[in-house]
């Protein structure tokens, strides 16, 4: 029979997986900024006087999978709660950024908007995640309890 985490060893799991969360999920965030084509800046259109930023659709792309995956890998551990610090650490990453570069103040709207959506996004994931989970632990254990016993 295995023998029981002490409490040290569970602490220092646990510090690992918010550190694989915050520290991926910003990652994501600033991996995906630095990708960012340099010639690349805000454009303005001067018939309209309207301001273009300098994200590309891939960029939305490739942050969106990383975070998935940070998302994904964390609500499948024992220690899945920790998959909730990944709203804040998104939006405070994307805060940084963007509220240097807005001249406008709109970023806190654009900040509910991030914290909202990153929220309900985790939330979808994990659950999705949790339920085949146990999916597929209702369906091992089924089919562990149909085999014949051996002699």
């Amino acid at each position: 029979m295995p023998e029981a985490d002490s409490p040290s060893q569970r602490l220092l799991r646990l510090t690992g997986w918010v550190a694989f969360v915050v520290l991926g999920t910003s990652g994501a965030w600033f991996i995906t900024y630095a990708l960012l084509p340099w010639e690349l800046g805000y454009t303005y259109d001067p018939a309209t006087g309207e301001g273009h930023g300098p994200w590309v659709p891939w960029q939305f792309l490739v942050c969106g999978i990383l975070i998935l995956a940070v998302a994904v890998t964390t609500s499948r551990s024992r220690y899945w709660p920790t998959v909730l610090l990944l709203p804040p650490a998104l939006t405070l990453s994307w805060s940084v950024i963007v509220s240097r570069e807005d001249m406008t103040g709109l970023w806190m709207i654009g900040l509910i908007y991030m914290m909202f959506a990153s929220t309900v996004g985790t939330l979808f994931v994990l659950a999705v995640t949790r339920s085949f989970r146990e999916l597929r632990l209702q369906r091992r254990s089924s089919l562990q309890s149909q085999e014949p016993p051996t002699a």
